[in-house]
């Protein structure tokens, strides 16, 4: 999906614009936008019948916790065009975006082509931030299909001026393995995945690759010749240790290693990392995502900065709105001063299990 209508903006006048705004006044479009009787968004009309408030009346991003948790099974099996505000003309056109479905059916999300160039701007900001020169050749050996981070073949062709090969990966098909206890048909499907890069990467003509740390751990295990050869390399995922990332950069001996952390709901962008990868820190692509680091035994309690716990997403697009997101991750509370919001860093699973497997990623 492009998106011929931004063509000409300027992405980091964007991102300027974005963080100076008022969280709370963003807050407050937002809210009222998706409950406005008239043109709000089918979804939140119908909860808002259910609330003992009305949305209309918040006034500060703090007060969102009145709507607790996000029940993800509504995003299931609801129409992903209810959460969006009738507002926006009707037929919905464009693509339908799936989670990973690890702990079952996925859900799903419609992005309109607002929402996707805020990402894309964000995504070009953490190209340029860096290090990752423009006008540059890149694999994309990441889940393709329904997941929006396939989209980033469009990402970078057309805001960085890149020439793009990709690497189809389904990350449901590796869970349902893990799940079943297939490790030695995933241990063939990754090497299905690595003949792939490899035969992309042989000729020495891609200069950086978009993958997964996981899958990048697995490449630069097999064919430690081919990851040297790159500029660099952007992992995408839900974690990575101070041992990968130092094993990853003396790999690429010399090369960038770029991060981000997220999913389909909202990603954060990596700032520098510090002590020698004991730091990883991510913030949010302000002010449509922000995250907390919230109590694991009270979602709706901010720790301390610099203390762990779960990470909390809020997601406020003015064409979709998800308040409190619980992820299946942990992280410590981290800000940043350009920043209005918190952020997190050290990003990991907050319980792997058999019946949740991370895969790939």
């Amino acid at each position: 999906m492009t998106a011929p209508a931004h063509r000409g903006l300027d992405p980091d006048a964007l991102v300027e614009h974005w963080l100076a705004t008022d969280l709370d006044q963003w807050c407050r479009r937002v809210v009222r936008r998706h409950f406005h009787p008239g043109t709000g968004s089918p979804y939140w009309l119908r909860r808002a019948a259910q609330l003992d408030f009305d949305p209309r009346d918040i006034t500060r991003y703090e007060e969102l916790t009145a709507f607790g948790p996000f029940p993800l099974d509504d995003l299931r099996t609801a129409d992903p065009g209810d959460l969006v505000p009738m507002a926006v003309p009707r037929p919905l056109t464009g693509r339908i975006w799936d989670t990973g479905g690890t702990t079952g059916a996925p859900c799903r999300v419609y992005y309109t082509p607002d929402m996707l160039l805020h990402r894309a701007a964000w995504r070009r900001w953490s190209f340029v931030s860096e290090g990752f020169a423009p006008g540059r050749t890149w694999l994309q050996a990441t889940p393709t299909g329904p997941h929006l981070i396939g989209h980033g073949v469009w990402e970078v062709s057309e805001l960085y001026a890149g020439q793009v090969y990709a690497v189809d990966m389904d990350p449901r098909w590796v869970k349902r393995l893990i799940r079943a206890g297939r490790l030695a048909d995933v241990g063939d499907y990754t090497a299905h995945l690595l003949e792939q890069i490899a035969d992309v990467l042989g000729p020495g003509r891609v200069h950086y690759l978009n993958t997964t740390p996981a899958l990048f751990q697995a490449l630069r295990q097999r064919s430690p010749e081919l990851v040297a050869g790159l500029d660099g390399v952007r992992l995408s995922g839900t974690q990575i240790s101070a041992d990968m990332y130092r094993v990853f950069s003396a790999a690429l001996r010399g090369g960038t290693v770029g991060l981000s952390y997220g999913n389909t709901f909202g990603n954060a962008a990596s700032l520098t990392v510090s002590q020698d990868g004991g730091l990883i820190p991510y913030m949010p692509n302000y002010p449509q995502v922000t995250m907390a680091v919230v109590r694991k035994d009270d979602w709706s309690a901010v720790v301390d900065h610099g203390v762990v716990g779960q990470v909390r997403l809020t997601v406020l697009h003015e064409d979709l709105f998800l308040p409190n997101i619980l992820e299946r991750d942990q992280a410590l509370r981290y800000g940043a001063e350009q920043w209005p919001c918190d952020g997190v860093a050290n990003v990991r699973p907050l319980q792997t299990t058999s019946s949740a497997p991370e895969g790939l990623y």
